[in-house]
């Protein structure tokens, strides 16, 4: 599995509705609420089969509400 985050940026006033999807869906080990740029920090574990990019399209970015994603792959835990 790839552990990877995901950072959302949700447009006024979704960033519960957005939160509420990604928990219905069951696709994040861990959802938090962040302060600063991004409204959420997602951390999600992608098969190693599977395409990150399409993933992560197919799975988060179709949620409405968000406006903006940053992803941050991991590559060791230490």
């Amino acid at each position: 599995m790839n552990c990877v985050f995901v950072q959302l940026r949700c447009h006024p006033g979704k960033t519960y509705e957005v939160a509420d999807e990604i928990f219905e869906r069951e696709i994040a080990s861990e959802l938090y609420s962040t302060s600063g740029d991004f409204d959420l920090l997602l951390k999600l574990y992608i098969p190693k089969e599977d395409d990150i990019g399409k993933f992560i399209n197919d799975h988060i970015l179709t949620i409405p509400g968000i406006a903006r994603s940053l992803t941050t792959l991991t590559f060791r835990a230490f």
